[in-house]
């Protein structure tokens, strides 16, 4: 049954459906999907095309909009839109440590988990969209991660798009986990550089915090662990637009006086807490690896290995020098699973999974370089979460693809840059531009 609601300017209605948690065994178990649809609140009764929006990630359910603000609005112009809870996040069949359990151990949970990439994600695409579009093919829309799952859909379900739009997220056809965080270390580098050359007060805040974990333990009002590298770890928000002075703020009053000596504020402890829990997105931590694996190479906690290879990310080397601290970024290790309450009962899962031989490919290079489906990419400028020449060899592989290369907005751009963005998007996928 669905039910439909009012919000300002728009018509909201919730979508359940049930699909195979197994798609090559359609006949056996299955799990519930759920998305929201959204119509502009004077054109709920006509007869408008879809728009499906894949979220970035993974992990991540879709945005829940109040209204119509930002990329929406635009769309709302001339689509319904769906925004689709992928399979094991927001309200689609959850995968976390509450839940997990109920598929058995961690070899189970594993085996489970393996089903959660983007082959599956497109896979259950297509087999909600004859039941909300009547079998017509549909825009999508996939930001980041989204943007994964849209080459995987031009790789095995074309016939289902009728635009493909990318926001940030043209993935490497070929590159293993190592490579693309090879290519990411020098990338979180500079951003931590240009990070630093706005706001120079930060090296000796940061010193000093990074300084203060190596001395004491601390454990923030959550349980999560917050040692030194989980306090790097914050640096994953300099990818957004917002993030640098995000970072500053928090940095700038981390302390105050105690009757034991200074100690970080409960202040900064809550507002780090909040940026660190993977307790809203546990998918991410587990599967984010995975979304590289393409062949019988392990991914083996690949992020870890690499950072090996950049010693100026060892904070205690960078203290005992007088250089900066190096920030990290968008990346996955196993220590976070020692440190995070909510990921702690999943450690052997994850182990399991980063040992994993049997993956499958996730893209078709020859059915993409004879794609025939409009589509358009939005490639930002030294992404830091997305590396920019993976992007462009890849748009290079998709046959027809047109990119908009630009500095003008980080790798939130679609939710920054909102109408404007997707409006030069769709208008490059019609040959207006």
């Amino acid at each position: 049954m669905t039910v439909s609601y009012r919000q300002p300017g728009v018509v909201l209605t919730d979508h359940r459906f049930t699909v195979p948690l197994d798609h090559d065994a359609p006949s056996g178990e299955t799990i519930e999907l759920y998305a929201r649809e959204a119509v502009a609140g004077d054109r709920a009764g006509q007869d408008l095309p879809w728009l499906l929006y894949l979220q970035g990630g993974p992990g991540f359910g879709a945005n829940r909009f109040v209204g119509k603000p930002s990329w929406l609005g635009r769309a709302l112009k001339e689509y319904r839109v769906l925004l689709l809870d992928q399979r094991g996040t927001g309200s689609s069949t959850p995968a976390n440590r509450q839940t997990l359990p109920l598929r058995g151990g961690p070899a189970e949970q594993a085996d489970h988990l393996a089903r959660f990439r983007a082959d599956s994600i497109v896979r259950d695409c297509e087999a909600i969209r004859p039941q909300i579009t009547g079998g017509a093919p549909w825009t999508v829309l996939g930001q980041s991660f989204g943007g994964f799952c849209t080459v995987a859909y031009l790789s095995t379900a074309p016939e289902g798009l009728d635009t493909a739009v990318i926001t940030g997220g043209l993935p490497s056809l070929d590159a293993h986990a190592d490579d693309v965080y090879r290519a990411a270390y020098p990338r979180i580098e500079r951003k931590v550089a240009a990070h630093y050359a706005r706001y120079p007060q930060d090296v000796e805040r940061a010193r000093r915090i990074a300084g203060h974990l190596l001395e004491h333990e601390v454990v923030l009002p959550n349980g999560y662990r917050l040692t030194v590298e989980a306090f790097q770890s914050l640096g994953r928000v300099l990818g957004t637009g917002d993030g640098s002075h995000q970072l500053h703020h928090l940095l700038e009053d981390a302390f105050v006086p105690t009757l034991a000596g200074p100690a970080l504020s409960d202040a900064f402890q809550e507002q780090a807490q909040g940026l660190l829990s993977y307790a809203g997105h546990p998918l991410y931590a587990l599967v984010h690896e995975p979304i590289y694996a393409q062949d019988a190479r392990p991914t083996a906690w690949s992020a870890e290995r690499v950072r090996g290879e950049f010693p100026r990310f060892d904070a205690a080397k960078a203290l005992a020098g007088d250089g900066p601290l190096l920030f990290t970024g968008e990346s996955v290790h196993p220590w976070m699973f020692d440190c995070d309450p909510a990921l702690r009962p999943l450690r052997e899962t994850a182990e399991l999974l980063a040992a994993r031989t049997d993956w499958t490919p996730l893209y078709d290079p020859a059915r993409l370089a004879a794609n025939e489906v409009p589509a358009v990419a939005a490639v930002y400028h030294d992404d830091m979460y997305v590396d920019t020449a993976h992007s462009l060899r890849t748009a290079r592989a998709i046959r027809g693809l047109r990119t908009w290369v630009t500095d003008e907005f980080e790798h939130d751009g679609v939710r920054a840059g909102g109408p404007r963005v997707l409006d030069r998007l769709l208008a490059m996928a019609r040959d207006e531009v």
